[in-house]
């Protein structure tokens, strides 16, 4: 059994959506969403007061669309974009991507098996279906990174994005603690992946926790062996809660 940080009235909720929330697919547009999932984030929603958000590399569109009809807080493209709890959007000006986006599309052209995301301030080359393409994809990206000013490459599960410089989920986890309904709670950001690691710092410089899905090396101090396992924990959480128990 594995012990998880406790999920209290108090804890503002913070969670990664693909490998967390939901199975990592071939494509990103093949996720499945349970609809017990929707239903557990609603609970969890009212019994924090609000205090719960998605931390995503998606754009805010394409996760409302697959946790529809919730809109929740949210940090779309790694922070570029955030929607607070009353519905405010902010969003960063995104760098010029063009050098980017020509290269990337380029090799996708070249190699079909290669998933180019083109995203309102990102590009991202997904190499899952082509892992021996990991190398020439990074080459080419940080070639291109080198002449785009303002950007820089992320690296995670089998993707390369490049992005605005500076934008990523710790701080955007911040930013959101300054304001209600999170403010004054108990940071807790729960992710799989290398891009996950600011989130896990920022929570935990706060005073609270990073939860770990998955295998790999990680500065989040809990770990939850699978997404499979997150959600089960997650629902038993929102079970307790409506009891008035932590879980």
């Amino acid at each position: 059994m594995q012990t998880l940080p406790p999920l209290t009235p108090r804890t503002a909720l913070f969670l990664d959506f693909d490998g967390t929330l939901v199975d990592i697919a071939p494509r990103p547009d093949e996720i499945i969403v349970r609809p017990h999932v929707i239903a557990t984030l609603q609970v969890l929603h009212d019994q924090l007061e609000g205090a719960l958000a998605i931390i995503s590399g998606r754009e805010l569109h394409g996760i409302d669309s697959f946790l529809s009809p919730l809109v929740l807080p949210a940090a779309g493209e790694h922070g570029a974009q955030l929607r607070q709890a009353d519905g405010t959007v902010t969003a960063i000006v995104p760098p010029d991507l063009f050098i980017v986006s020509r290269a990337a599309s380029r090799l996708a052209v070249m190699h079909p098996t290669l998933l180019l995301e083109t995203k309102a301030g990102a590009v991202a080359l997904h190499y899952r279906q082509a892992p021996e393409l990991q190398a020439l994809c990074l080459e080419t990206l940080t070639e291109a990174v080198s002449r785009s000013p303002g950007t820089e490459l992320l690296r995670g599960k089998q993707v390369f994005e490049v992005k605005a410089m500076g934008v990523n989920k710790g701080r955007a986890i911040a930013a959101f603690m300054t304001r209600q309904p999170f403010a004054g709670r108990i940071p807790m950001f729960v992710g799989d992946d290398l891009t996950d690691e600011d989130g896990f710092a920022a929570a935990q410089q706060l005073g609270g926790h990073g939860l770990k899905v998955g295998d790999g090396p990680t500065q989040a101090r809990s770990r939850c062996a699978s997404p499979t396992a997150l959600r089960a924990w997650l629902e038993q959480s929102a079970a307790a809660l409506m009891q008035g128990a932590p879980a």
